[in-house]
């Protein structure tokens, strides 16, 4: 027998997987899996059917046979049969923790190698550092500034020294208990020290060499620093030194115009810094559905922050207590004067000291590790997952990755990543939500498009809360009316986009979404009004429109 994935399309339901695999089944395949949200079948078929049989066998039932591919089959699950461990890990984040978790339950000998500090990005400098001033940031806005007549509030002086030292005893307390502790719960090894390859089968650390039948880079990513002209001089921040500011600055300069940039520069300007943001980019959020790009800047103006698109830097100084960054806007020469300027312009992969070229591991033009689709690297050995793959940078895509990793190089499984429908939130205010597929992805894939947007005025929940910035945007196959992607600004979008982030992964329909129960004021039910909008004008429908 020989394993095959084949692409298949015209799938939209369990239905049609039931439909693919009797077809499969008439011509002899075994063990067969269809999944309509991949669009893909796996089967085994005896050596003497040719794969052209089952492609046939599929178009005669109604759906499109594609490409085939032959999955190569693994060994049995590869536990100490050489070296030293089964599973040695570099990094300690999320992918890496997620592996050594999974890798322990298939029996396996693992260790995880950390030259710093223990946890990676999320927990110590990313996601809970800057959600837990975000969320202070936006305390102190709304005390300043609420909506409701009759209501008087007001914030005194912010000790932002006060404030960094609740965040680290957070921070510590969340590394011990999700990261530090759950090493000897789980029963792997923590190796201190810089890791570097010696060749495919044996890294050294700190003069200790260490071999493993199979390896996982998983060293995450850093701050990138662009090429300005006096930029290493002027004493920058990066999103990782910004969150240990004990003094607030008056003024704080922000170069960037992705996530970051948007996240701790409306962080600042709520904790009562003037913030100007700089960007070379047109719009925000440039990767974006325009109408997703456009609300955003209108928030952002709107609450008083100075917006600066389409920038040229020309160079950056010190003068005095003040950074001064020279820019050109449509020719126009200016020069923006800060305190504090930060410095958010994406990352990069944290691969330097690893030796790579010993380890035969190809890595691509921004220095990130090249895996296939079971996150196998070119040396079969080594399997990498997270961010130093420069794929989505969240961290539970980086453990959905880890566990994968460790399936399929310890446990001897055959697991192809899926990123189909990975959600994505902004912690802005109002916060940024996708999942899917913008119009123009959608329209590239050769998808004929309709779309449905929804202002956010017309979400009741937004106008009983006074905060009506925002917007729901769906985009659909007009032929199926299939979801394919959901965009959301507006205040808990981050919440509503895990029931789209459903919809869109379980290949439902405009019409499902129309057909549900959304409960009335909440920010939610704009899934199911932006639905409805694509043949009703839902300003003239009834609070109880459902």
């Amino acid at each position: 027998m020989k394993k095959y994935r084949i692409h298949v399309q015209g799938m939209t339901c369990t239905g049609c997987e039931e439909h693919v695999a009797t077809a499969l089944e008439s011509i002899g395949a075994a063990n067969i899996e269809a999944s309509f949200r991949r669009n893909e079948a796996t089967f085994e078929l005896p050596d003497d059917v040719a794969i052209k049989t089952a492609q046939k066998a599929i178009n005669e039932a109604k759906y499109q046979s594609g490409d085939a591919e032959v999955i190569e089959s693994h060994d049995a699950p590869v536990l100490g049969d050489e070296g030293d461990y089964d599973f040695l890990i570099i990094g300690s984040g999320g992918a890496a923790f997620s592996a050594a978790i999974q890798a322990v339950e298939h029996g396996a000998k693992v260790a995880i190698i950390e030259r710093g500090t223990v946890g990676g990005t999320c927990v110590n400098v990313g996601c809970v550092p800057s959600k837990t001033l975000i969320r202070a940031g936006e305390i102190n806005h709304l005390a300043k500034n609420n909506p409701f007549l009759g209501l008087t509030t007001s914030a005194g002086t912010v000790d932002l020294a006060e404030l960094v030292k609740q965040k680290n005893e957070l921070v510590t307390e969340m590394r011990e208990q999700k990261y530090e502790h759950l090493i000897g719960e789980y029963g792997f090894e923590l190796i201190r020290g810089e890791a570097k390859f010696v060749d495919e089968k044996t890294i050294e650390v700190s003069g200790r060499k260490l071999t493993a039948k199979r390896f996982l880079i998983a060293t995450g990513a850093s701050p990138s620093i662009p090429d300005i002209p006096g930029l290493k001089d002027a004493n920058y921040l990066t999103s990782t030194s910004l969150l240990d500011l004990k003094e607030l600055p008056k003024r704080l300069a922000v170069i960037g115009s992705g996530y970051i940039a948007l996240e701790l520069g409306q962080l600042f300007h709520n904790l009562g810094s003037e913030v100007t943001l700089l960007q070379r980019s047109p719009r925000l959020l440039k990767e974006y559905d325009p109408e997703i790009s456009e609300s955003v800047t209108k928030a952002v103006t709107e609450q008083g922050m100075n917006l600066i698109t389409g920038v040229t830097y020309e160079h950056v100084e010190d003068n005095g207590d003040l950074k001064q960054i020279h820019i050109s806007v449509n020719g126009e020469k200016k020069v923006i004067e800060a305190e504090q300027l930060l410095i958010a312009t994406g990352r990069k992969p944290n691969t330097e000291a690893l030796n790579f070229r010993a380890a035969n591991v190809i890595i691509g033009s921004k220095g990130e590790i090249v895996v296939d689709d079971f996150l196998k690297t070119s040396n079969p050995r080594i399997y990498a997952a997270g961010d130093v793959t420069m794929g989505p940078q969240f961290v539970y895509v980086a453990a959905y990755e880890g566990r994968i990793a460790a399936d399929n190089a310890v446990g001897g499984l055959e697991k192809k990543v899926n990123l189909e429908t990975v959600p994505g939130v902004t912690f802005t205010s109002p916060a940024v939500a996708t999942v899917g597929l913008t119009e123009e992805q959608a329209k590239a894939k050769g998808y004929e498009v309709k779309t449905s947007v929804l202002p956010l005025d017309s979400v009741p929940r937004a106008l009983v809360n006074r905060e009506t910035t925002g917007i729901f945007k769906l985009v659909a196959d007009s032929k199926s009316l299939k979801v394919l992607g959901v965009h959301i600004v507006a205040e808990n979008a981050g919440d509503v986009i895990y029931a789209a982030t459903l919809a869109v992964k379980f290949g439902l329909t405009v019409e499902d979404l129309r057909d549900s129960l959304a409960p009335y004021l909440t920010i939610a039910e704009g899934l199911k009004l932006v639905a409805l909008t694509f043949n009703k004008d839902v300003s003239k429908l009834s609070c109880c429109a459902g």
